[in-house]
């Protein structure tokens, strides 16, 4: 399931940037809300986990992309 190029799309363009740009405003909250040890982790480690993962899915789909069209 992870290796279609529809799934990778979804998750790279789609859910994985989504979900890193609410983990940064949540983070950015955190640290105006006077948490700021913990609004730096999120800040950081979440938000920048998410982004790495949407990169991740972006290479995976290229490559699948490029591999189904060999294979025509």
């Amino acid at each position: 399931m992870l290796k279609k190029p529809e799934t990778l799309f979804v998750l790279g363009y789609m859910l994985l940037p989504l979900l890193a740009l609410l983990s940064a405003i949540v983070g950015l909250t955190m640290i105006l809300g006077g948490n700021k040890i913990s609004g730096a982790i999120v800040l950081v480690v979440v938000t920048q986990v998410f982004a790495f993962g949407a990169f991740y899915a972006l290479r995976l789909r290229k490559a699948a992309v490029v591999k189904e069209s060999d294979r025509s």
